[in-house]
């Protein structure tokens, strides 16, 4: 979730992937059966070819490369030492990691070929988008629904924050719409370069446009409207995009 992108979370992971075979240990060889050096190229998994003056080394055919050849293959895994098997595996999401980001896990891929060790597993992280939330870099954003006299008259009001919090913004009279206020160290903390790093919060301010009023307000309104009004020739009415006909033209 995004709440977890930003502060980090311990999660686990559960998949369905090569692990190391649970009933040779991933030797391939049946139980109580062994494994033997391959008598075709001595344990070196390749053999000399001379061709001329030429001389090339090539894998092994008689032990496929291994170097070993086993005497009886492990009923589970077909000498292959690995078997699919479901598995969970703890995850560290470190704070302030962004969408797309990927996180290596050492030690927890497929297991190597007879009995080697395991190579990394590479978790892609995919950051569900918040209702409220934005994230740019390691700042954070929300918009912030103020009146339109909060903007004209100037007011404080309150800006969530990510933890469930308020934080106060003053206003100055004669704040435009849609303009940005930057809330200092409400943003996004991870590390970079060894040391640790806090983003912002920005705040844009959109005034609400009310759908009913009072009598009372709309008669301070129309005062308001009719005080700084400016003139113009001719009348047109408005007609809302969405219910405008296709192609029509005001004119």
């Amino acid at each position: 979730e995004f709440a977890d992108a930003v502060r980090g979370v311990t999660t686990s992971l559960s998949l369905i992937s090569d692990d190391r075979c649970s009933t040779c240990s991933g030797s391939g060889a049946a139980p109580g059966t062994g494994v033997r050096t391959c008598g075709v190229c001595g344990g070196r998994g390749v053999v000399d070819e001379n061709q001329g003056p030429f001389s090339f080394s090539s894998p092994c055919r008689a032990c496929g490369g291994r170097g070993s050849t086993i005497e009886k293959p492990c009923p589970t895994c077909s000498a292959s030492g690995v078997e699919k098997r479901q598995r969970t595996v703890p995850v560290r999401i470190p704070p302030g990691v962004a969408d797309g980001q990927t996180i290596r896990l050492k030690g927890k891929g497929t297991p190597g070929r007879n009995g080697g060790p395991a190579g990394d597993l590479l978790v892609e992280i995919a950051v569900q988008p918040h209702d409220r939330f934005g994230r740019k870099g390691d700042d954070l954003t929300v918009s912030v629904p103020v009146a339109f006299t909060d903007l004209v008259l100037g007011a404080e009001v309150a800006v969530p924050t990510l933890d469930g919090s308020t934080v106060r913004l003053r206003l100055r009279p004669g704040t435009p719409s849609g303009s940005r206020h930057r809330v200092a160290g409400r943003g996004v903390s991870r590390r970079r370069g060894g040391r640790e790093v806090t983003g912002d919060l920005i705040a844009t301010v959109n005034v609400v446009v009310p759908t009913e009023l009072s009598d009372g307000e709309r008669s301070a309104i129309e005062a308001l409207a009719a005080a700084t009004s400016v003139g113009g020739e001719g009348d047109v009415s408005s007609v809302p995009v969405d219910d405008a006909a296709p192609g029509g033209d005001e004119g």
